[in-house]
């Protein structure tokens, strides 16, 4: 029987269409998917969409529909994508289903039995865009979502609280008992940092809206719905039938979850805890990507500059879009979308790489042997190149179990450039001329067999690409050939046959490139006397320390030389926007007698000054002036 695997997306927030991000989660999961069904898994792999909560409720409401045709409206374009995408999933869930609210509700019964819940009052500040409440010490500025920015409202309410507390140690244990149960490992050290700071038992119901999953019928208890997190979450089991049946607990066993890294906390934290408190196995890997920003700026609706993935995909080919989605970026870490980048991809990458060395293969097999690729003197003159093959595939294979697609396609490609560097070093056509036709066939021989284990690897990342190589060199892709091209290295025949160019070299960018032209000049009205401005102060300083603040994506701590005696500690909601190292040494400009302020839990002291345009620039001088000068 074979070993089963379950993979999953996050199920996506129906708050908006498919943008790139939501497009490189799912196809970092249907790369992995396809790459564990070559090696012989029994692969289920689930995506779908998140569709309850007030912020949906909100959004029907201001559009004249029922809360569920919204749902089902935007749902399906998801879906629709996805298909058009050919995401091999195996399950389109979603959380309206009667099938998951069922779930939802017994894994409520089985966590209030077992005293996890108990019912209470909530009173904080509540950001609907995240669904998430927050302590007064994270907000920035005291009133905005540390994560979104967004402004929280006060709620006050009855509600039902989860133990969250009582798993904290267990949770450690956990992070520490499994090195790869948090992918990547810096992300991990973020997770482990927040338990430690200590975990508040966590409001998992609300009264105040009626969009959501109600509570079990014998608790009595109409008014409440099911907080959205601990709905969504359940997904994944629910998928599966678990908490109705055990059918398909197997595949449970060996769970790995890809989210973006916004969603993280809930996943590593909230998530396993609940699965703690149902007895049901933890994930073997939570693996949190970066976000994706256009021409070093962040993406907004205000801006235009949002990425369609499908008019990527129409435009320059969806094989390419994979391809440079999975290859440009290091996972974990934030990714930048520009044409440029794209384009240089394919003309560098795929054209000159790989399809000129389809090319060339063609090419010479037709010219000495009529296509006909025999490799019997291939371990006799390239003994080097097949074993150094095989440590890179042994390279790209341990990488991928760490979702590192970037390192797996740099090892792959090396095997590429080995091919290529090989037909330059040895030049087949002057073994011809110099009467060596055995080396100069085992040489196209050779080469023809790193493309085919390439290929084999590549398929999950380029399926259909690799499917035409595969049929011009007349080999299959499939377990069965994965295990011996790929596994054991064997070397084998091939029947060459002419195809079409595999890509075309693009000299310009093909899609129009969004700016903000939609963003208006605010006129500005509330003019202030020249004695007004003598009370700013507003200074020049040095940025001597820089690092992000734990427990948000959004905060930076800064110690500042102001000219002053000591540095001064300021906080700054820049961190989408700027790596911390790259700030160091810099000067920038600070208002200075802005009054302290407490943010996310740190003494601020001052406001670092900036501009926005849709990204973000920090406010500096043009030649470099003593620190503590005076601005004004």
């Amino acid at each position: 029987m074979k070993e089963k695997k379950f993979i999953t997306t996050p199920i996506y927030y129906v708050n908006d269409v498919p943008h790139i991000g939501h497009a490189y989660t799912t196809i970092i999961a249907d790369c992995l998917a396809r790459l564990y069904r070559l090696q012989g898994y029994d692969v289920f792999f689930m995506t779908g969409t998140d569709e309850h909560g007030q912020k949906i409720e909100e959004a029907a409401k201001s559009r004249g529909y029922s809360p569920k045709k919204y749902a089902d409206e935007v749902s399906d374009k998801f879906r629709n994508l996805w298909d058009e995408f050919d995401i091999s999933y195996d399950a389109y869930s979603r959380t309206t289903s009667d099938e998951h609210i069922k779930t939802v509700q017994k894994a409520f019964e089985i966590m209030y039995a077992k005293g996890d819940i108990y019912k209470g009052e909530y009173e904080g500040n509540y950001c609907v865009s995240c669904e998430s409440f927050f302590p007064e010490t994270q907000l920035v500025d005291g009133e905005f979502c540390p994560d979104c920015g967004k402004p929280t409202r006060i709620l006050k309410e009855e509600s039902y609280f989860f133990k969250l507390s009582r798993y904290q140690d267990k949770l450690l244990k956990w992070y520490e008992s499994d090195d790869n149960c948090i992918l990547p490992k810096s992300k991990k050290n973020e997770v482990i940092n927040f338990v430690k700071s200590g975990l508040k038992d966590l409001s998992i119901t609300r009264t105040g809206f009626d969009w959501g999953i109600k509570l079990p019928k014998s608790l009595n208890e109409t008014k409440h719905i099911m907080y959205v997190w601990l709905d969504a979450l359940l997904i994944y089991p629910s998928t599966l039938g678990l908490l109705r049946d055990e059918e398909n607990m197997a595949y449970w066993e060996n769970t790995i979850h890809l989210v973006g890294k916004d969603i993280l906390r809930f996943h590593a934290i909230y998530w396993p805890a609940f699965l703690m408190s149902l007895d049901l196995s933890l994930p073997k890997n939570i693996a949190a990507h970066g976000w994706w920003t256009r021409d070093g700026k962040k993406m907004s609706k205000s801006l235009g500059n949002v990425i369609d993935p499908k008019e990527v995909a129409n435009t320059y080919g969806l094989e390419e879009f994979r391809y440079f989605l999975l290859r440009e970026v290091s996972f974990g870490q934030d990714g930048d979308f520009s044409q440029r980048a794209l384009i240089s991809r394919i003309n560098g990458d795929l054209s000159d790489d790989l399809g000129n060395l389809l090319n060339r293969i063609i090419g010479m097999s037709k010219k000495y042997s009529n296509y006909e690729i025999e490799s019997k003197n291939v371990m006799k003159f390239f003994s080097d190149e097949m074993n150094e093959s095989k440590v890179l595939i042994k390279n790209a294979l341990d990488v991928i179990d760490e979702m590192a697609t970037n390192r797996y396609l740099e090892e792959i490609w090396k095997i590429l450039n080995l091919a290529n560097f090989s037909i330059a070093k040895y030049e087949p056509w002057n073994l011809i001329k110099n009467n060596q036709e055995d080396k100069a066939l085992a040489l196209v021989a050779m080469v023809t067999n790193l493309l085919a284990r390439a290929t084999i690897l590549l398929s999950p990342v380029m399926p259909k690409t690799a499917q035409k190589i595969a049929n011009a060199l007349n080999f299959n892709i499939d377990e069965k050939s994965y295990e011996n091209l790929v596994q054991n290295g064997k070397i084998i025949d091939f029947k060459a046959s002419d195809c079409e160019l595999l890509f075309k070299k693009i000299e310009e960018p093909l899609m129009s490139n969004p700016v903000a032209t939609n963003i208006k000049e605010e006129k500005i009205t509330n003019n202030i006397s020249i004695d007004d401005f003598k009370n700013i102060i507003i200074k020049v300083g040095e940025i001597l320390e820089c690092e992000n603040v734990e427990g948000s994506s959004k905060l930076l701590k800064f110690k500042v030389d102001l000219g002053e005696e000591k540095p001064r500690q300021i906080i700054s909601g820049i961190a989408k926007y700027y790596n911390p190292n790259d700030l160091i040494g810099k000067q920038i400009c600070v208002l200075v007698n802005l009054k302290p302020a407490k943010i996310f839990g740190h003494l601020s002291e001052g406001m670092i000054l900036s501009a926005e345009d849709g990204s973000l620039t920090l406010l500096s001088v043009m030649n470099g002036v003593k620190n503590g000068a005076i601005v004004g």
